[in-house]
């Protein structure tokens, strides 16, 4: 039998250690989305996917929210959903599949404290699944597989653990198995219960050990049943038990097998979560980590979100609490400005649908709504301190654009959506240190569309974009002062500033790049830039 954690009382419990805040990642096209939707009908926060608890006329995805994330049937933007189910809270962030939002995804999972893999059982591990996951061993989150899609033709089980196990060096356990897979699907082995399960997820029988099951002649009858047993006993016999340790610490994924689509495993998964995923853990801070049982409160920005109600043009701010107990009209001091903001309409989230937050404790996602104050990468804290946040970086853009303004009355307004946006982390934006041009960085082509699109439909600003000869960005910085306004003073023509008016290279070239670190060694260039 599977190892799981001990028994504890609820009432026990500090509140905090009732919170489970996890993501969601994948490949696009994994059924990430799909499967967010399903944990939380199967948690019973909505009656069915795709429609909030009686507006079951509305049949939208839930965090897919944006009107262009509908009109594409992707995820450009994280979403978080707060719900409850058997006695512990969930903040479930569904983050963006597609690489060229892979910057949003990271800093969200700087606000998780585990992860479910979502792994299509065609098409096994993928790029962007790949590089997902080694953000989480950066930050040694533990991680969840699911492979999805086990209703559909797919690759055989046995390989599938192989390619988790050798690309990702992981440890792995199955969890639930499947029986079969594709049209020949006869449901699914639930190793933490010890059930077989149809594939509606129906109880056929229970069982104390393998052995029971393969000497049932009922089920070994089909032909189809006895492999997928036989293998599953390969399986259990060469791969390690689950040992939550080892899980916690980021070295072991256990492996539901199933289908978003079709409900199956769904409820397996939750269960798996709410008994495996650790509670709120201690946040990486300067100068010492942020320990969740600490009093005073303390969290950190990580997203924020311009117009997600266009009608008032509001800006939130998305906040991890890390410690304490916050409470609705607290007064919190933003470090990097070392300014007070009373909190006074928190919000708790369901995709795109808010509630107030009367209270709120480590591990939770709150909302801040502000008008430009709140940034990515900001703490805030109620007597801790001076502490801040760290492991939240910027990423130097892939793509460089100058932005053409088709309507020259309108440069204000651009410069205002430019600024939102920026902070928001849907694009970099640069200002030239010669001339008035808007530069915008992106990782891939899609962000460029988005920005257009919700520049137009947001701020009523047509835009477009065009060459500006550079292909590549490095902020530049040197322990000499003076050494750094040389350079700045020798090199105006391909400096910008960014949005917190620090300095970046622009190299029309990886060959210029180097010739610039050649001539100048003792100025810096960095890929990267925690945020201010």
């Amino acid at each position: 039998m599977l190892q799981t954690s001990p028994d504890r009382q609820a009432s026990a419990l500090q509140p905090f250690q009732l919170r489970r805040t996890f993501a969601i990642i994948s490949h696009p096209d994994a059924g990430k989305t799909t499967l967010t939707e399903k944990l939380l009908a199967a948690s019973g926060a909505i009656q069915q996917a795709g429609a909030v608890r009686a507006r079951k006329d509305r049949r939208s995805t839930r965090s897919d929210w944006m009107e262009i994330e509908q009109q594409r049937g992707i995820s450009i933007s994280s979403s978080v959903m707060t719900f409850e189910h058997d006695g512990l809270t969930f903040n479930l962030l569904d983050t963006p599949g597609h690489s060229d939002f892979s910057e949003d995804t990271y800093r969200t999972l700087t606000a998780v404290d585990s992860a479910v893999m979502v792994i299509d059982a065609a098409k096994g591990i993928e790029a962007q699944t790949l590089k997902l996951f080694e953000v989480c061993r950066l930050r040694d989150i533990p991680i969840v597989t699911f492979i999805n899609k086990v209703d559909r033709e797919g690759r055989d089980p046995l390989s599938l653990l192989d390619e988790i196990a050798s690309t990702l060096a992981l440890d792995v356990t199955p969890v639930v198995w499947p029986l079969g897979m594709g049209v020949d699907f006869r449901g699914t082995v639930d190793l933490a219960t010890s059930r077989v399960l149809s594939p509606t997820g129906e109880l056929i029988r229970g069982f104390t050990s393998l052995d029971d099951l393969l000497l049932d002649d009922a089920l070994t009858a089909d032909p189809v049943i006895k492999a997928s047993l036989e293998n599953l006993e390969l399986v259990r016999a060469g791969l390690p038990e689950f040992d939550l340790e080892i899980f916690l610490a980021g070295h072991l994924t256990p492996v539901v097998f199933g289908s978003a689509l079709k409900d199956v495993s769904v409820p397996e998964l939750l269960r798996a979560l709410g008994t495996w995923a650790p509670e709120p853990r201690p946040q990486p801070a300067d100068p010492a980590p942020i320990f969740p049982e600490n009093g005073k409160v303390a969290g950190f920005v990580f997203k924020v979100q311009a117009n997600m109600d266009a009608n008032h043009r509001d800006r939130v701010a998305f906040v991890r609490l890390a410690s304490g107990t916050f409470k609705r009209g607290m007064k919190l001091r933003n470090m990097r400005t070392a300014k007070e903001l009373t909190v006074a309409n928190p919000m708790f989230f369901f995709g795109h649908n808010r509630e107030t937050a009367d209270e709120a404790v480590a591990g939770d996602i709150v909302g801040i709504p502000n008008h430009g104050t709140l940034s990515v990468g900001d703490t805030l804290l109620d007597g801790l301190g001076p502490l801040k946040v760290t492991g939240i970086p910027n990423f130097a853009p892939e793509i460089i654009r100058r932005v053409r303004l088709t309507d020259p009355m309108k440069s204000k307004q651009l410069g205002k959506a430019l600024s939102d946006l920026a902070e928001e982390g849907v694009a970099q934006v640069f200002r030239r240190m010669i001339g008035a041009d808007w530069i915008v960085g992106v990782v891939g082509q899609l962000q460029l569309e988005v920005l257009a699109s919700r520049i137009n439909s947001e701020y009523g600003v047509p835009i477009s974009f065009e060459s500006v000869g550079y292909e590549m960005a490095r902020w530049v910085k040197a322990e000499d002062k003076n050494e750094l306004k040389r350079f700045v003073d020798a090199n105006r023509s391909v400096l910008a500033e960014d949005k917190d008016g620090e300095p970046i290279y622009l190299a029309q070239s990886s060959w210029y790049l180097q010739r610039m670190q050649k001539d100048w060694p003792k100025i810096q260039f960095f890929a990267t830039k925690e945020r201010a």
